[in-house]
């Protein structure tokens, strides 16, 4: 008699492959582009199997984007930690924090985690804030540095981080859905004129921004 064939069996790919397929994706056919069937058979797994990994295709997305910001945080740690000028600094944080231009695959995945939070369960919401919280915290770190070395004038470290990071996000937005006007590179203009603006010590509108102790 002759004897059945073995199975053979398909150990998945690691997840960090998966992950790494999803970012791809995005970044050559947009997010219209994956399908978990696609996914699956760009890494050779079956829609259900992946299903049986990530649960549901929100959860796919969210530990795809938190693979990149790990990646994007080690960058960002390097940059801070080199010698420098806390300007200088901050200006290769901001450059970091922009998109690459029209359709980043890292923005755009952003973009779309930001719009299915509405309906986000706790967790979810809790490690997109996690996401934020880091990029502010060494925000924050770098501005009380600069204020430290007389660098930047005196403002409220965290109350000015937050501010920034709201118009870098506007930025941001625009620079990706490629509204005219916002390429990259005006967007970098911008926020260079900002910070002259608000942080140079004695700048004549320096005022704007000034450390509020009471409303």
């Amino acid at each position: 008699m002759t004897p059945a064939p073995r199975r053979t069996h398909h150990a998945a790919p690691p997840r960090e492959d998966v992950l790494a397929a999803v970012m791809a994706t995005v970044a050559e056919r947009g997010l219209d582009g994956l399908t978990m069937a696609g996914l699956g058979r760009e890494v050779g797994m079956s829609s259900g199997h992946l299903l049986y990994y990530f649960r549901t295709k929100d959860e796919l997305l969210l530990q795809t984007l938190e693979w990149s910001e790990r990646r994007l945080g080690a960058e960002r740690s390097g940059l801070l930690a080199r010698p420098g000028t806390a300007r200088g600094r901050l200006e290769a944080y901001i450059d970091l924090y922009l998109p690459a231009g029209h359709r980043d695959p890292h923005w755009t995945l952003w973009l779309e985690v930001w719009g299915r939070s509405q309906n986000a369960d706790d967790d979810a919401r809790a490690r997109q804030a996690a996401i934020e919280g880091v990029w502010h915290r060494d925000l924050v770190a770098l501005l009380a540095e600069g204020i430290s070395r007389g660098e930047f004038r005196p403002v409220d470290a965290d109350r000015f981080a937050a501010r920034l990071r709201a118009l870098l996000d506007g930025f941001s937005i625009h620079v990706t859905v490629g509204i005219p006007g916002t390429g990259r590179e005006q967007v970098l203009a911008q926020a260079a004129e900002f910070l002259d603006e608000t942080l140079t010590p004695g700048s004549s509108k320096s005022g704007a921004t000034s450390v509020t102790t009471a409303y």
